[in-house]
């Protein structure tokens, strides 16, 4: 039986969907169930050339200057990067977990972006929502089951700052917490 690799991923967008608006940058962290953190991938990415950038979303990227400067740097054709990725999660040692937080938002561009420029997901077409999973461990509503809300015990001390493999790596160090406290570990 192959092991799962928990492939947290965090993207940083242009806009709510793919296809009219792009993916800027994304970040993915390959954690064992352990929180052993196996490798990392990132990347910033040329626009796609017919999207358009979504004036809300622009409007919160200028409250963000610095992660909009680190995104934008070094951006690459997407059609070089996501072969390089998709290389890149199948030389990881076992089946690959999507994790993400918003797990939907992430996923479907991510999915959007491998099937458009690589033809493939390795993820299939599942993913796993870290806030979901706080709703089961939590017994609480969908809504009531945010960072805020989770246990001190969960988070590790990692930055969250809206650079996408900065926000896997903690988003991922959350989960490998929170997984290890339903399965009767100490995080």
């Amino acid at each position: 039986m192959t092991s799962e690799i928990y492939v947290s991923t965090d993207v940083e967008t242009d806009g709510p969907i793919p296809g009219l608006y792009s993916m800027l940058s994304f970040g993915s962290a390959a954690y064992r169930a352990d929180k052993t953190l196996l490798a990392t991938f990132e990347a910033n990415l040329e626009t796609l050339p017919d999207a358009t950038a979504h004036p809300k979303t622009m409007d919160w990227w200028r409250s963000q200057p610095e992660a909009w400067q680190t995104c934008r740097e070094n951006a690459q054709p997407p059609a070089e990067v996501m072969p390089r990725y998709l290389q890149w999660l199948k030389r990881l040692p076992g089946s690959s977990v999507f994790v993400g937080y918003p797990v939907t938002f992430d996923f479907m561009f991510v999915y959007w972006y491998l099937i458009k420029f690589t033809g493939e997901s390795p993820f299939s077409h599942s993913a796993l929502d870290i806030k979901t999973y706080a709703m089961a461990l939590l017994q609480k509503p969908y809504r009531a089951s945010v960072k805020k809300n989770m246990p001190r015990q969960w988070f590790d001390d990692l930055p969250h700052t809206h650079c996408a493999l900065d926000d896997a790596i903690e988003q991922g160090a959350l989960f490998c917490n929170m997984l290890a406290e339903n399965l009767g570990k100490k995080p």
